[in-house]
C-alpha cells in the first residue's frame, strides 16, 4: 500500500497545478461541437464520424457537469495519469523485480514529458487509450487473453494510437515462439479497422489527421526521425520542451533515421525489449500516416509506458538516495512545466520563443495578447509565409475588433484572395463591408458563403437567416439565430 501511495502522491506532485490552468487552442472546440453540449449528445458522439467516441463521451460529461469551467476537466485528466500510474505498477511487478517496478511507475509518473498529456484537456484521447491498453496487458499476462482483446477495443474508442499494442503484447511472449494466435489476430483485425476508420473521417471531414493535413506521408516520415530523437532526448534531458517543436526536413532528419537505425540494431542484438517496444508504440503517430503536428510531446505517453521501465532496470541499481534525487528533479521540472501550461499567453509565449521561423505560435499568441502587440507577431508571421491566409484572416479580425474597418476589409480581401472558396474568408469579408456601411455588398458575400456552406454560423446570423435546415448549432448559437 505504501508503494501505491506513494506513487499517487509523486504524480501528484508532479501535475497537481495542472488542476488551475485554462483551456488551451484544441480544448475550445468541445463548446462549438453541438454534440456536446447538448443532453442528448452521449448518444450522438458514438455515431460514424467520432473516431474517438470514449474521450468525446467523457468530454460529453464534463460538460454536462461543470459546463465550461476547465477545473473538472482538468481534474478527469489527471485522475486518469494517476489511474495509468497504478496500473502500469500493476503490469510492472508481474514481468520486473519489484523495485524496478516502482521505479519505472514512480518515473513514467513524475516525468515532464508527460506534461503535455495531463495539462491538455484535449489529450485526454491518449490517456484513455494508456489505461485500456494497460487493462489489456494485465488481462494478456494473465492469461485471460480474450478479454484483453476487449480492453483493447475499448483502448482504440479512445485513441487509436493504440493501434500498436498488439505487437508488444506479441513480444511480451516470454519464454515462447512467438505466434500469431486468434486474439493477437483479432486485435490486429480492430487496430486495421480503426486506422482504416480514421482515414475516412479525415478525408470525408478535412481534417488535420490521417491522409491530407498538408504533408505527403514521405515528407512526414522524414521530418519523424528528427522528432523521435527529440523525444528520447528529452526523456534523458528533460529540458527544452514546447508545445510546438520546430522541426526541419533536411539531410539532418535522415541523419536521424541512420541513428536510430543503429541504436534498434543495437537494442535488437542485445534484446532490450523496453526500447524496441516504446518504437513500435511510436509507429501509428511518427511514420507515415501524416498529423497536423510533426511532433508532439503528448505522443510519448504510450511509448513511456515501455521506455520507463526500461531506465528504471538501469537505475534500480542506484542507491535509494540518488534515486530519491532523481525524482525530486524531475518533479521540480514538472512543476516548472505546469506553470507554463497554467494560461494560452504563458504556453504560447515559450512555443514562440522555441520556433521564431513558425507561424502557429505567433497567430495563437496573437490571439491572446492582441492590440499592437499582436499585430506586430502578425507582421512577423507574414514575412515568414506571405501565402498563409491564416495570417491576413488574424489581422483583420483584430482590425474590426479595433474599429479599424478599412484595413480589415483589406486583409479580409487578401485571405480571400489566397483561399477564394473559403466560406469563412467571404463572411469576414461580408462583415468589413457592413461595418462600412455597405449593405448590400456584405449581403452578396454572406449569401456567397453560403451557398459553400449553408450551416455557417456568423453568415445566417448576419442575414438574419435563422438556423439553417438541417444544420447543428450548439444552443447559444441556436439561441442567437432566433432558433428554438
Amino acid at each position: 500500500m505504501r508503494e501505491r501511495l506513494l506513487l499517487i502522491a509523486g504524480a501528484l506532485a508532479a501535475f497537481g497545478g495542472a488542476a488551475l490552468g485554462s483551456f488551451h487552442f484544441d480544448d475550445y472546440a468541445i463548446f462549438s461541437d453541438p454534440a456536446l453540449t447538448s443532453p442528448a449528445g452521449w448518444w450522438e458522439v458514438w455515431g460514424p464520424l467520432y473516431t474517438r467516441p470514449l474521450t468525446y463521451f467523457t468530454f460529453w460529461l464534463n460538460y454536462q457537469l461543470g459546463g465550461r469551467e476547465p477545473l473538472g476537466y482538468h481534474l478527469f485528466n489527471l485522475a486518469l495519469h494517476v489511474g495509468a500510474v497504478l496500473l502500469l505498477f500493476e503490469l510492472l511487478r508481474r514481468v520486473i523485480p519489484r523495485r524496478a517496478a516502482l521505479v519505472g511507475a514512480l518515473l513514467f509518473a513524475i516525468h515532464p514529458i508527460q506534461s503535455e498529456a495531463v495539462a491538455y484537456i484535449f489529450a485526454r484521447a491518449i490517456l484513455l487509450a494508456a489505461v485500456f491498453s494497460l487493462l489489456s496487458a494485465i488481462a494478456w499476462l494473465d492469461g485471460r487473453r480474450w478479454l484483453a482483446v476487449v480492453w483493447f477495443a475499448v483502448a482504440l474508442l479512445g485513441k487509436e494510437e493504440a493501434a500498436a499494442v498488439p505487437l508488444v503484447l506479441w513480444m511480451l511472449e516470454r519464454g515462447k515462439r512467438p505466434r500469431l494466435n486468434g486474439p493477437i489476430l483479432a486485435m490486429l483485425a480492430l487496430a486495421l479497422a480503426a486506422g482504416l476508420r480514421v482515414i475516412w473521417v479525415a478525408k470525408t471531414l478535412g481534417t488535420g489527421a490521417g491522409v491530407g493535413p498538408g504533408l505527403s506521408p514521405w515528407t512526414y516520415l522524414a521530418a519523424q526521425g528528427a522528432a523521435i530523437v527529440r523525444y528520447l532526448r528529452l526523456v534523458v534531458v528533460p529540458w527544452g520542451f514546447t508545445v510546438n517543436a520546430q522541426i526541419t526536413v533536411d539531410w539532418t532528419a535522415w541523419l536521424a533515421w541512420a541513428a536510430l537505425a543503429a541504436a534498434v540494431a543495437v537494442a535488437w542484438k542485445r534484446k532490450w525489449v523496453p526500447f524496441l517496444a516504446a518504437l513500435v508504440l511510436l509507429i501509428p503517430s511518427s511514420s507515415v500516416f501524416p498529423a497536423a503536428d510533426q511532433a508532439a510531446d503528448r505522443r510519448m505517453y504510450l511509448p513511456m509506458l515501455a521506455l520507463a521501465p526500461g531506465v528504471a532496470l538501469l537505475l534500480a541499481r542506484l542507491r535509494t538516495r540518488w534515486i530519491a534525487g532523481i525524482a525530486v528533479v524531475l518533479v521540480a521540472l514538472s512543476i516548472g512545466r505546469m506553470q507554463v501550461w497554467r494560461t494560452e499567453q504563458s504556453l504560447w509565449e515559450e512555443a514562440e520563443r522555441h520556433a521564431p521561423g513558425k507561424v502557429r505560435p505567433k497567430i495563437q499568441l496573437a490571439r491572446v495578447v492582441g492590440g499592437e502587440r499582436a499585430l506586430e507577431l502578425l507582421r512577423e508571421a507574414r514575412a515568414i509565409e506571405p501565402e498563409d491566409a491564416r495570417v491576413a484572416s488574424e489581422m483583420g479580425r483584430i482590425y474590426l475588433d479595433s474599429g479599424r474597418a478599412p484595413e480589415a476589409l483589406g486583409e479580409f480581401g487578401r485571405a480571400l484572395a489566397l483561399e477564394p472558396r473559403n466560406p469563412r474568408a467571404l463572411s469576414n469579408r461580408g462583415a468589413a463591408l457592413l461595418a462600412l456601411g455597405q449593405a448590400e455588398a456584405a449581403r452578396r458575400d454572406f449569401e456567397r458563403a453560403l451557398a459553400i456552406d449553408p450551416c455557417l454560423f456568423e453568415a445566417r446570423l448576419n442575414l438574419r437567416a435563422g438556423p439553417g435546415p438541417g444544420c447543428r448549432y450548439t444552443p447559444e448559437q441556436r439561441l442567437a439565430l432566433g432558433g428554438p
